[in-house]
């Protein structure tokens, strides 16, 4: 090929991609994304939030707006493996799901959903004084819900999992005495017991915790690369400026200073689970006061 056709396919390839530049730019990205059983649930204020910080960065237009029926968290990832009524979903990874979606791999809430504190029938918190030891907790039966990753990771480290097919039927069983305790990712756990209010007979166990490597993620389908790369794009330029540290210490620095979670003991455990290209070598990721 002469150097003036050489000229004229590049030409026509910077067009190409000056035009496609435009397209996303240009476009309105309808961005679904599960609806909770309450529109108020605290523990989804900050996912939602850090999604709109990160379309913001990256200047596009775009409308987030929840799926018109309420999805929980397995249903959600089928909904979504199967490209219907959503197109995102955050969850804890594991294997089989970044085996099955595209996992944005940037810890969304810097790894505290594997900081778990404790749900406990009142009438059981005697049970859990004077705990030295990781054999000791094994002495003690949590509950988790079936299909959950948490329940395959207790379960190797050898803990006797109580399992439940809901999520609402797992407080059901602890205020009937089943099960020991239900651990809860330290952002997930004060609005759960609100919810349940003063009158239950549950409460926030207040000197332990178990901390398990792992990271809630955004995913797409692995159809949806477009997507995958715009909100990645968008979550590290908010990386970049700040904007996605302060956002992070607003929503939970509070939470971890009234749950006493520097006063804790913290039982370490491994995570089978994890997938090989976790970013665990990125301290920027991760909040680094667990372990």
């Amino acid at each position: 090929m002469t150097n003036k056709g050489m000229l004229g396919m590049c030409r026509a390839l910077a067009l190409v991609l000056l035009l496609g530049c435009f397209s996303v730019q240009g476009a309105l990205w309808t961005i679904t994304y599960p609806r909770p059983i309450d529109d108020t649930d605290e523990r989804t204020q900050y996912p939602i939030a850090l999604l709109k910080l990160a379309l913001d960065k990256t200047g596009v237009n775009y409308e987030l707006r929840p799926s018109d029926r309420i999805l929980l968290s397995g249903k959600a990832m089928r909904q979504l493996r199967e490209n219907r009524q959503v197109n995102v979903v955050w969850s804890m990874t594991d294997i089989q799901r970044e085996k099955d979606l595209n996992a944005i791999r940037i810890p969304i809430a810097k790894g505290l959903i594997g900081l778990r504190v404790f749900a406990v029938n009142d009438k059981k918190r005697a049970k859990f004084k004077n705990i030295s030891s990781i054999e000791d907790m094994r002495g003690f039966v949590p509950v988790q819900g079936e299909d959950w990753p948490d329940t395959k990771i207790l379960q190797a480290n050898g803990f006797n999992v109580f399992t439940v097919p809901e999520f609402d039927e797992a407080y059901d069983f602890l205020k009937q005495g089943r099960g020991d305790f239900f651990p809860r990712s330290v952002i997930e756990i004060t609005p759960e017991l609100e919810k349940l209010g003063k009158g239950s007979n549950i409460s926030l166990e207040p000197s332990y915790a178990l901390y398990y490597p792992t990271a809630m993620y955004y995913f797409v389908s692995n159809n949806n690369k477009t997507l995958a790369n715009l909100i990645e794009s968008g979550l590290r330029r908010a990386k970049a400026d700040g904007s996605f540290d302060k956002l992070f210490q607003s929503t939970y620095l509070p939470v971890l200073d009234k749950i006493n979670m520097s006063e804790r003991t913290i039982f370490t455990i491994e995570n089978p689970l994890l997938p090989d290209d976790t970013p665990l070598d990125d301290e920027s990721l991760w909040y680094t006061s667990m372990q």
